[in-house]
Protein backbone atom coordinates (compact mmCIF):
# COMPACT_ATOMS: atom_id res chain seq x y z
CA UNK A 1 0.00 0.00 0.00
CA UNK A 2 1.69 3.74 -0.45
CA UNK A 3 0.91 6.49 1.34
CA UNK A 4 -1.69 7.94 -0.39
CA UNK A 5 -4.33 4.91 0.03
CA UNK A 6 -3.21 4.51 3.72
CA UNK A 7 -4.01 8.24 4.64
CA UNK A 8 -7.71 7.87 3.20
CA UNK A 9 -8.01 4.71 5.16
CA UNK A 10 -7.17 6.64 8.22
CA UNK A 11 -9.28 9.33 7.10
CA UNK A 12 -12.21 7.20 6.71
CA UNK A 13 -12.06 5.63 9.40
CA UNK A 14 -11.35 9.05 11.82
CA UNK A 15 -14.53 10.23 10.12
CA UNK A 16 -16.50 7.20 10.96
CA UNK A 17 -15.15 7.16 14.86
CA UNK A 18 -15.93 11.22 14.70
CA UNK A 19 -19.60 10.66 13.30
CA UNK A 20 -20.43 7.87 16.23
CA UNK A 21 -18.88 9.77 18.88
CA UNK A 22 -21.51 12.88 17.98
CA UNK A 23 -24.01 10.26 17.76
CA UNK A 24 -23.41 9.50 20.92
CA UNK A 25 -23.16 13.05 22.40
CA UNK A 26 -26.39 14.01 20.43
CA UNK A 27 -28.42 11.34 22.44
CA UNK A 28 -27.27 12.44 25.68
CA UNK A 29 -27.55 15.88 24.65
CA UNK A 30 -31.32 14.77 23.75
CA UNK A 31 -31.69 13.10 27.12
CA UNK A 32 -30.33 16.02 29.05
CA UNK A 33 -32.59 18.46 27.38
CA UNK A 34 -35.81 15.88 28.63
CA UNK A 35 -34.60 15.87 32.41
CA UNK A 36 -34.28 20.01 31.54
CA UNK A 37 -37.61 20.07 30.19
CA UNK A 38 -39.36 18.30 33.29
CA UNK A 39 -37.26 20.73 35.66
CA UNK A 40 -38.75 24.02 34.06
CA UNK A 41 -41.92 22.48 33.89
CA UNK A 42 -42.08 21.75 37.51
CA UNK A 43 -40.80 25.37 38.85
CA UNK A 44 -43.24 26.44 35.89
CA UNK A 45 -45.94 24.70 38.04
CA UNK A 46 -44.64 25.73 41.34
CA UNK A 47 -44.96 29.33 40.04
CA UNK A 48 -48.30 28.95 38.85
CA UNK A 49 -49.27 28.00 42.76
CA UNK A 50 -47.47 31.08 44.05
CA UNK A 51 -49.06 33.40 41.58
CA UNK A 52 -52.55 32.46 43.24
CA UNK A 53 -51.13 33.37 46.88
CA UNK A 54 -49.61 36.59 45.25
CA UNK A 55 -52.93 37.48 43.55
CA UNK A 56 -55.02 37.03 46.58
CA UNK A 57 -52.05 39.09 48.82
CA UNK A 58 -52.18 42.25 46.12
CA UNK A 59 -56.59 42.01 46.32
CA UNK A 60 -55.77 42.21 50.64
CA UNK A 61 -53.39 44.63 50.05
CA UNK A 62 -55.38 47.02 47.82
CA UNK A 63 -58.40 46.36 50.53
CA UNK A 64 -56.33 47.38 53.24
CA UNK A 65 -55.18 51.12 51.17
CA UNK A 66 -58.67 51.58 50.56
CA UNK A 67 -59.89 51.43 53.45
CA UNK A 68 -56.75 53.53 54.95
CA UNK A 69 -57.50 56.13 52.33
CA UNK A 70 -61.22 56.07 53.39
CA UNK A 71 -59.83 56.88 57.02
CA UNK A 72 -57.38 59.31 56.34
CA UNK A 73 -60.02 61.25 54.31
CA UNK A 74 -62.67 61.18 57.37
CA UNK A 75 -59.87 62.28 59.81
CA UNK A 76 -58.45 65.30 57.59
CA UNK A 77 -62.30 66.18 56.62
CA UNK A 78 -63.30 66.68 60.31
CA UNK A 79 -60.11 68.29 60.85
CA UNK A 80 -60.15 70.57 57.64
CA UNK A 81 -63.86 71.34 58.78
CA UNK A 82 -62.41 72.54 62.54
CA UNK A 83 -60.34 74.55 61.27
CA UNK A 84 -62.35 76.25 59.17
CA UNK A 85 -64.96 76.76 61.65
CA UNK A 86 -62.00 78.11 63.74
CA UNK A 87 -61.44 80.26 61.00
CA UNK A 88 -64.41 81.84 60.41
CA UNK A 89 -64.97 82.57 64.18
CA UNK A 90 -62.06 84.71 64.20
CA UNK A 91 -62.59 86.70 61.04
CA UNK A 92 -66.26 87.35 63.32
Amino acid sequence: MDVHALLSVLLYVAGIVLLIVFIIVGIKLINVLDKVDKVVDNVEEKVNSFNGAVTTLSKAATGVANISNSVVLGISSIVSKLFNKKLEEEDD
